[in-house]
């Protein structure tokens, strides 16, 4: 409980920080914007970039745990994503934002922590591992998913040119795969980029969890309640599960890597989301509710998990 404690209440401080900037009118609705803005723009793609080039190639390629954390993920957002067509009638943006908000764990800010305190520095990597593996293939596709709502032709092909058009000059997209080429190449980044990016990317979470924050005081915290419900105890709990599954009765792992799968699954909704959902306009506010909650009550679930999974795959 303390470990997890040491690893929200920071996020908690953040978002409260920014909530009540907002609140004493020191900051105003269209500096959430432009902080934003400086996330998608520059604080993420650096972030992203950095922890793709220093991941192992061979770890990227580990093929039991992307097929296990890979399942987890693709299961779960499109048994979210029959949800929100089926039951709320979602349009295409809406049902990307509300499958992510209820797959997209906060594996960097305190996943990566987390395990570390709880099994060690080995525990590291398989952390490490999950949040690249959702930035070099999630990330892509979610934004593949709102370009195309974008996209006002109803010629497929000039369709197809527009989204490709928009992901090629992504600035989240382009890091990754220049992540990408790094690691299979074996190149070290030189001492002055790699100390810019981790001094660029480590904003990213601060500043998108103040805007969250930002955002959040000129919002109904009961508005969507029951919304914000559904999809925090599909992050929370039917993820995990899922991943649990998969991990302990279809592939074979190592063992600790099957602890840290699991423990990452259940992890709360991360601020990438709201950082997407704000870029795009689409479904912001129930997304700044789903972070929020789903960061509160993983206190308990994540708690939870950690008993649990200690003792139904013990790590060695």
């Amino acid at each position: 409980m303390n470990a997890l404690l040491d690893v929200s209440l920071p996020v908690f401080g953040l978002i409260f920080c920014g909530y009540l900037s907002a609140k004493l009118r020191i900051l105003g609705p269209q500096n959430s914007e432009a902080l934003n803005s400086f996330v998608y723009y520059f604080a993420l793609p650096a972030l992203l970039f950095i922890f793709v080039a220093r991941a192992p190639v061979e770890r990227i390629f580990y093929l039991p745990f992307l097929a296990a954390w890979g399942g987890g993920l693709a299961i779960t957002f499109v048994l979210m994503l029959l949800v929100a067509r089926v039951v709320y009638g979602d349009g295409l943006g809406v049902m990307t934002l509300r499958g992510m908000n209820s797959i997209f764990a906060n594996t960097g800010y305190m996943g990566i922590p987390l395990v570390m305190t709880a099994y060690g520095e080995a525990a590291a990597l398989p952390a490490i591992m999950a949040t690249v593996t959702m930035s070099v293939i999630f990330v892509p596709l979610i934004i593949i998913l709102l370009e195309l709502e974008k996209q006002e032709d109803t010629d497929p092909a000039a369709i197809l040119r527009g989204v490709a058009e928009a992901v090629i000059k992504n600035p989240i997209v382009i890091p990754v795969v220049l992540g990408v080429a790094v690691s299979m190449t074996g190149v070290s980044l030189a001492a002055p980029v790699g100390n810019f990016a981790d001094l660029l990317g480590n904003a990213a979470g601060p500043c998108a969890l103040f805007a969250m924050g930002m955002f959040s005081a000129g919002q109904s915290l009961r508005s969507g309640i029951a919304e914000t419900s559904v999809m925090t105890a599909t992050k929370l709990i039917v993820h995990p599960l899922v991943t649990w599954l998969l991990v302990t009765r279809v592939f074979e792992m190592d063992q600790l890597w099957a602890v840290v799968t699991v423990i990452v699954a259940g992890l709360p909704t991360g601020a990438t989301c709201f950082v997407l959902a704000q870029r795009y306009g689409v479904f912001v506010a129930r997304t700044s509710s789903v972070t929020f909650a789903s960061t509160l009550l993983s206190v308990i679930t994540v708690s939870a998990l950690l008993a649990i999974v200690k003792t139904a795959i013990p790590a060695t």
